[in-house]
Order: C-alpha cells, then sequence, then structure tokens
C-alpha cells in the first residue's frame, strides 16, 4: 500500500486559517492527513467519510495525536445532520477535499484502477447497491453515451458506448481489466494518459453519486458555518469545480460571502513532480460574511 500524500496540505491549512481551539469539519478525513495538521496546531475536528477503511486508517493515525477529534462513518452529503448530532455546529472552517487516497485507487478489489485487475466496482462506501458492472451491463446505449459525455468529457463517447452494448451481450464485464482493455482497443492515438482514464472517472462519479453529493453538501456547509468562516474545497475534475465556482460566486453576489481565491490555487511544480496525482487539483475557498 502507497502512502497517500495530503494534496495542496499547506494552501489548505494557510486558508483555514487554523485558531487554537477553533472547531473544524474535515468532510472528506480520509487517512487523516489535514485533520492531524489541524489537530497540530491547535484545532478541534470533527472528521466524516463515507469508506470504512479509511476511518480505520485516520483513527489509528489520529490515535498518537494530541488534540479533540471525532471520526464520524458518513457521506458528506449528510453533513448538516451528523453536525447536530454530534454537537458540532457553528465550525471556524470545513474542508472538502474530494480527491482519492492511494490506497484507494491501489487496491484492486475497489475497482477503481484501470491498470489492475480487480472487480469493476468502484464503490467507495460498500453500502451502496450499484456498482460499476450495474451501469455497464445494464444501461441503455444512449445513457452510457450521456454519462461518459457529461462525468468523463469522452470524446469517443458514443463508440465505446456502442461497444460495451455489443460485447456484453455475449459477456458480461466483471472486472476492470475487461472494460479497459475493450476501450484500448478502440483508441489510435498515443496520449500521456490512459485511454480508459475518463471512462473510469465517470462511472466512478456516477457510481459514488459525486457531483449530486457535493450539490447537497455545500450549501450545507455554508448554513453550518459561523460568520467569519471559510469553506475550503480542492476537486480534481472539472465537474467538482464547475459546481464549487458558480456556488461560492453565487454566494458572494449576494453579498453573503466573499471569495478569497478568485482564481483556484493549484499545486507547485514541485509538488506535481513529488507527486503527480496532484496535477489536477484546484483548490477554491470562500468566507462567509
Amino acid at each position: 500500500m502507497n502512502e497517500h500524500k495530503s494534496v495542496l496540505l499547506e494552501e489548505s491549512l494557510h486558508f483555514l486559517d487554523i485558531k487554537p481551539g477553533g472547531r473544524y469539519i474535515d468532510a472528506t478525513v480520509g487517512a487523516g492527513g489535514h485533520t492531524t495538521k489541524i489537530l497540530e496546531e491547535g484545532g478541534e475536528v470533527l472528521g466524516l467519510d463515507q469508506d470504512p477503511t479509511s476511518l480505520d486508517l485516520a483513527e489509528r493515525r489520529l490515535h498518537a495525536c494530541p488534540g479533540k477529534y471525532r471520526l464520524v462513518l458518513a457521506n458528506f452529503g449528510k453533513l448538516d445532520a451528523v453536525a447536530r448530532e454530534t454537537s458540532w455546529d457553528q465550525p471556524d472552517g470545513i474542508l472538502f477535499d474530494l480527491g482519492f487516497a492511494s490506497f484507494q485507487i491501489d487496491n484492486p478489489e475497489r475497482g477503481l484502477s484501470f491498470l489492475r485487475e480487480g472487480p469493476l466496482d468502484m464503490r467507495l462506501d460498500p453500502d451502496l447497491g450499484v456498482t460499476a458492472a450495474d451501469l455497464v451491463n445494464s444501461l441503455p446505449e444512449k445513457e452510457l453515451t450521456k454519462l461518459f459525455q457529461e462525468y468523463g468529457q469522452e470524446p469517443r463517447a458514443r463508440l465505446v458506448a456502442r461497444r460495451i452494448v455489443e460485447e456484453r451481450g455475449t459477456k458480461p464485464f466483471t472486472t476492470t481489466t475487461d472494460l479497459a482493455d475493450l476501450v484500448k482497443r478502440l483508441t489510435c492515438n498515443v496520449s500521456r494518459i490512459h485511454p480508459a482514464t475518463r471512462v473510469f472517472q465517470a462511472l466512478r462519479i456516477a457510481v459514488n453519486m459525486e457531483l449530486e453529493n457535493l450539490e447537497e453538501a455545500l450549501p450545507k456547509a455554508f448554513e453550518l458555518i459561523k460568520s467569519g468562516g471559510r469553506i475550503v474545497v480542492i476537486t480534481f475534475h472539472s465537474g467538482e469545480d464547475r459546481i464549487v465556482k458558480h456556488f461560492f460566486e453565487r454566494k458572494e453576489k449576494e453579498g453573503e460571502a466573499k471569495r478569497l481565491t478568485k482564481k483556484p490555487v493549484v499545486p507547485s511544480v514541485e509538488e506535481v513532480k513529488n507527486n503527480p496525482r496532484s496535477r489536477s487539483a484546484k483548490l477554491r475557498v470562500l468566507e462567509k460574511s
């Protein structure tokens, strides 16, 4: 298992403006990288994650950390309910790091990587009912095309969808390599990214309802946070960033908040070199009036 590197760590902590005794919500606690730093700077943390494995890793990491924290197994779409149940209302800051951890991507049983053979699953929350295989083997061609176009910006969406429908009639897709090999066979151009990257991204977003949960969570975070508090969001693809950008712009236009990042903060050349998975990250910050 590779060690997960938190992306834009120093930048996100700078904008959270940690105060000793301040209360913060890490809405995507992962392995606890950001939470560890918040605790070290004297903050108190409520950490959420929908992945039980992430919470186990975070607990082991945070156990030795001085400071007050609480971890809850929940998707950030339920942020308001969790905050009420834990009496964690009016926090000083809320962080969303929407990236996937290395231990999630590198575990073949998750089915998130097209480089490793595993079940075509992609669920972060094992209790979710629908897997990537379910979508690939059941959606009509038109809906698959739309999914690949909207969530993956896949230029060959129609062709990929048509071939999937043709081939699944003979043999259902059950593994990551089944699907990755099909997409690769349809690609002639040499690119720096794997041909299946966008198709896998689209399925992962759909399976985990990532965009829907984000759209639901941002207004809840804004209502929860205290006046002067900050919402920090790190996104990794254009769909996420567009949702965050438009929400922040709207709140500023309505006079309820101020954007502290008119343009997104991106990783330094050195960070991308040390952690290539950070290359698509964008950080935006909103301060509530």
